[in-house]
């Protein structure tokens, strides 16, 4: 009997860490869990030291690239390119050694930087990448090694934006989205498991524009939304079939920010002298959905650095100038040049501030105005600082080209 309740409490021992790691917050994907750039992390300290938070560790050698970081069960996958390759990396979070490497593909480049600018999509023990090159490679999470591999840029006939597909991929189920932009395949449905074609977005010719996918339910319809090359997108998730498409926030240069999406309506923003643009949807028969315009403006230009809605507001950098905005009417709460141009996300009721200059700052989510809890620079590497900021498990983590930076941000 006490050999019995020895071993008992043997087990117990061993199975304690993996429940403690399955309650760990995880940041799965391209801005967090549900892609809208918001984590629901408390316990944050709301202000920072004089210097910034305590940095943990920094991991160099990473290579060139603009991604973000995604992370789940205490590893860390981030995407960057050297020697001629665009490889993906796993790291381990607690102290961010690498733990393996897996080459993708031949690397791009142009005049805005080389490398890819998407980041991992995590879904259980597989990963999903799309290379600058329109590489898009499933693999096993625990040891990097391929599970299947396509160019969707080859496979549906699209052709590469002049700054490289930027786009990370988004899992639905059974479902792995991508906007190749092909005639015919503006956006396309893949089996997860296989990379086998599920649908082609028929109606939809599009060209790839440089924002990521995210899904949502219109009233019980399925969609998937993104920013193309020349418009503002839902298709049908079911079959590919296009339900609605909004040029007007669309510019003809470059389209990169992710939509937002809130009861029933869809937030598209762009840069290069266009603006915003909020769109009402409405289920209607036969699965179709009905738009209409609420307001279109340009008080949000927002080039790359995403937009994140809280508590009626939206936020993010129209330019170069930190703006707040009324949700429902497109009304300016304010506007602050905070750290100039860059990204943001938000936890514990704060904007964590990335700008493309290096200055990184904490300031409040309140439509009340602009009050900044703290700042500090990263290094200048060379190249703009676009990778958006992460945080997770009580940790901020920046990205600045081949290196990988992480502070303790814990209260």
């Amino acid at each position: 009997m006490k050999r019995r309740e020895a071993l008992s409490v043997f087990a117990a021992a061993l199975a304690a860490p993996r429940a403690v790691r399955a309650q760990e917050p995880e940041w799965p994907q391209w801005r967090g869990p549900r892609r809208d750039g918001i984590s629901q992390e408390t316990g944050l300290a709301g202000q920072w030291p004089a210097a910034g938070p305590q940095r943990l560790w920094r991991t160099e050698g990473l290579g060139a690239g603009y991604g973000s970081v995604s992370m789940a069960g205490g590893r860390i996958y981030v995407q960057g390119a050297a020697g001629g390759r665009s490889e993906v990396h796993c790291l381990n979070q607690a102290d961010g050694k690498r733990l393996w490497t897996t080459p993708l593909g031949r690397m791009g480049g142009n005049d805005r930087g080389d490398g890819p600018r998407a980041t991992p999509t995590i879904d259980g023990q597989r990963i999903y990448v799309l290379t600058e090159n329109g590489d898009l490679a499933c693999l096993n999470a625990a040891d990097g090694k391929l599970v299947w591999t396509l160019n969707i840029l080859r496979e549906f006939g699209g052709s590469n934006p002049y700054w490289l597909l930027s786009e990370s991929p988004l899992i639905d189920g059974q479902k792995l989205i991508v906007t190749p932009g092909g005639r015919g395949a503006g956006m396309a449905a893949l089996d997860k498991a296989t990379g086998k074609t599920i649908w082609k977005a028929s109606s939809l010719n599009d060209g790839a524009g440089y924002a990521s996918a995210i899904a949502a339910d219109v009233g019980g319809v399925r969609c998937y939304l993104n920013l193309t090359a020349q418009a503002g997108v839902g298709v049908r998730a079911g079959d590919g079939a296009l339900l609605w498409r909004y040029e007007r926030p669309a510019n003809r240069t470059a389209n990169c920010t992710t939509p937002l999406f809130h009861n029933n309506q869809a937030f598209y923003t762009s840069a290069y002298g266009t603006g915003c643009g909020l769109l009402q949807l409405k289920p209607a028969a036969n699965g179709s959905v009905e738009t209409s315009e609420v307001y279109f403006n340009r008080d949000m230009m927002n080039h790359h650095g995403g937009v994140i809605l809280h508590n009626g507001h939206v936020y993010g950098f129209s330019n170069a100038i930190l703006t707040c905005m009324n949700w429902a009417t497109g009304a300016v709460a304010w506007r602050d040049r905070s750290t100039g141009k860059g990204s943001l996300t938000l936890a514990g009721g704060k904007l964590y501030l990335l700008g493309e200059n290096g200055t990184v700052a904490l300031a409040d989510a309140s439509p009340q105005g602009y009050v900044e809890r703290g700042r500090f620079r990263v290094d200048d590497l060379g190249a703009p600082v676009w990778a958006h900021p992460v945080v997770c498990g009580g940790r901020l983590y920046l990205r600045n080209q081949g290196r990988l930076e992480c502070y303790n941000v814990r209260a």
